[in-house]
């Protein structure tokens, strides 16, 4: 089969097989693999030269580090400090020793038993990232806590890969620590002439203001660099990774990003495709105990380690175990670390085949381990109960504001500005103790509940500010204020106009909704720096903000008849039009 031909049948199972899999749920990773297993020699044998794709396909792995590398932003890890060097670092210590100590258990070799287990203990960044993001479960706190440990684990590669020379078998001490003394100086030769020459480069390239060129330049500085690792003997991938921090806090790293990207993402998917190519699925008739034990014990290992980890960082017993289950998978750059295994000596083709096997089963399964989770989390809620609302001071307040988010505490400081008491109502615990932290009142609580209305005294206010940001709960504390404190005058944040119209349907005293001020005093600006006159300019941007908030009051008595609220907003844009043209002609 030709090259040409090869391309089409990848191209065809891939895309076939993984919008299959995303609509099953099990995510585009687990149909890359499956495509691979489908077109390879244990599917229809279409394609047989596995190992030579599977080479050719590593360049998406090199792209994929360097892309990690132009996200390696110093002030977003300061952010994500905790969790990254916290949580992640123990995650990975702790795991990766124990899945060494099982590993050698089998091998009784320490070079093969090290990278088996530090390989073993990294989880699907692609995979998990995108279920959680699928499932809108990326904020929550096992969310945020599994993705600061991916990112850690993303960064524990490098040393990882760099590792893998120095765990061959044979090797005498003096030679590797010479070997390893050298591998240092390349690096630092590496870094610091970088850091000279590939900002001109790419500066060079921008000035031509031809984006085919410097689509070009980003496609050599990813390659290049790989090309100029791997002749002196170290990894392609760290050697993109190193190009990627280099050029991270630059003015191009964005526009690298973005023309990288695609290539990383196909040739990323047929790396995935070679790596299901390669799966033996006749071990599973030949050995199925043996690949299941691995399996099985993989998934344990991990989520046993994780839940106690997660405790120790803080999280909930609900969390942790949420955690656990997320990350117990094996990951995709265990692929790429048992494969540079065998060509380092580390591994035999067999052991490293049963591994592969046993990663890409644990990554299948992580679906239903996310359901699993979610059972065994909430049967966990008696053994970490819930916090107790917070008790209301026995004080009377003009001023109500439930949500103290950044909403939220933007009118709280102007009314503290004012020396205008207030009474502010969260029910986050995390945002109730960071707030508090600065020395501000605040009181925990689900301002949706009568029974905290009451102690917070909202009777007796003249005002209750709701600036909750989900749509569903400021809705339940909308229509709780409304039906049993009728007569305090609700002034509440909309998120959009559908939002707008549900609070106005409650009779609600007053509304913003979200970025709309913000939007038309940007546009203001914007006129002003094309050369309107400051006094043109915020006539034009007040007749629009007249025009759009009575356009509201008006599409508020038909919002529920479609048909009816299309017709008007087209009305309304042709008024505003009008409007416009009628301003234009009186100047």
């Amino acid at each position: 089969m030709t090259l040409l031909q090869q391309a089409v049948v990848f191209l065809a199972a891939a895309t076939i097989v993984v919008p299959l899999s995303k609509r099953l749920g099990f995510g585009s990773v687990i149909g890359y693999l499956l495509a691979g297993v489908a077109v390879g020699p244990w599917g229809f044998g279409l394609v047989s030269d596995v190992d030579a794709i599977l080479h050719f396909a590593e360049i998406g792995v090199v792209m994929l580090l360097f892309i990690i590398g132009l996200e390696l932003h110093p002030a977003r890890l300061r952010l994500l400090r905790r969790s990254v060097f916290g949580l992640g670092l123990t995650q990975v210590l702790v795991t990766g020793a124990a899945l060494t100590g099982i590993a050698y258990l089998w091998l009784h070799s320490l070079g093969p038993a090290v990278l088996i287990g530090f390989g073993l203990s990294l989880s699907s960044t692609a995979f998990v990232l995108q279920m959680l993001a699928e499932k809108k479960d990326l904020r929550s706190p096992a969310g945020r806590a599994a993705f600061g440990t991916l990112l850690f684990q993303d960064l524990a590669v490098i040393p990882l890969i760099a590792l893998i020379p120095f765990l061959g078998q044979g090797q005498a001490e003096g030679s590797s620590l010479l070997e390893l003394g050298k591998s240092l100086a390349v690096l630092a030769a590496f870094i610091v002439g970088g850091h000279y020459l590939l900002r001109p480069l790419l500066r060079l390239a921008a000035a031509t203001q031809i984006h085919e060129i410097f689509t070009a330049a980003a496609l050599l500085l990813v390659l290049g660099s790989a090309v100029l690792m791997e002749s002196l003997e170290l990894s392609m991938g760290l050697g993109a990774f190193l190009a990627g921090v280099l050029v991270a806090d630059s003015e191009y790293s964005y526009q690298l990003q973005s023309d990288i990207e695609p290539f990383k993402g196909l040739l990323l998917g047929l790396f995935f495709v070679a790596v299901g190519m390669s799966a033996n699925l006749m071990l599973l008739q030949v050995e199925p105990l043996t690949i299941v034990g691995l399996t099985a014990g993989l998934i344990a290992v991990k989520a046993l380690l994780l839940i106690p980890i997660g405790r120790l960082y803080g999280l909930t017993t609900r969390d942790s175990i949420k955690l656990g289950f997320i990350l117990a998978q094996g990951g995709e750059f265990a692929f790429v670390l048992f494969t540079l295994g065998i060509g380092a000596g580390l591994l035999t083709p067999e052991v490293t085949e049963k591994l592969i096997l046993a990663v890409t089963i644990s990554m299948a399964v992580t679906p239903l381990l996310y359901l699993a989770a979610a059972k065994l989390a909430r049967g966990a809620v008696i053994s970490d109960p819930q916090r107790e609302f917070d008790t209301v001071e026995d004080t009377d307040h003009d001023v109500i504001i439930a949500g103290f988010g950044r909403f939220g505490q933007i009118v709280a400081r102007i009314l503290v500005m004012k020396q205008i008491p207030f009474t502010a109502l969260e029910n986050s615990t995390q945002q109730v103790d960071f707030v508090r932290r600065f020395g501000n009142k605040i009181y925990y609580g689900d301002a949706s509940h009568v029974d905290l209305l009451r102690s917070a005294r909202v009777d007796r206010a003249r005002v209750f500010v709701l600036a909750v940001n989900d749509i569903e709960e400021s809705m339940k504390i909308a229509r709780a204020v409304r039906q049993h404190f009728p007569k305090v005058a609700i002034y509440a944040r909309a998120r959009n106009r559908q939002h707008a119209y549900a609070l106005m349907d409650l009779g609600v005293d007053g509304l913003i909704r979200d970025t709309f001020l913000s939007s038309i005093s940007l546009a203001r600006d914007v006129l002003e720096k094309l050369g309107v006159d400051p006094q043109t300019a915020a006539a034009a941007v007040e007749l629009f903000r007249r025009h759009d908030e009575e356009t509201l009051k008006r599409q508020h008595a038909i919002h529920h008849d479609e048909e009816a609220l299309i017709q008007s907003a087209k009305d309304a844009a042709q008024q505003l039009r009008r409007l416009f043209e009628a301003d234009v002609k009186a100047r």
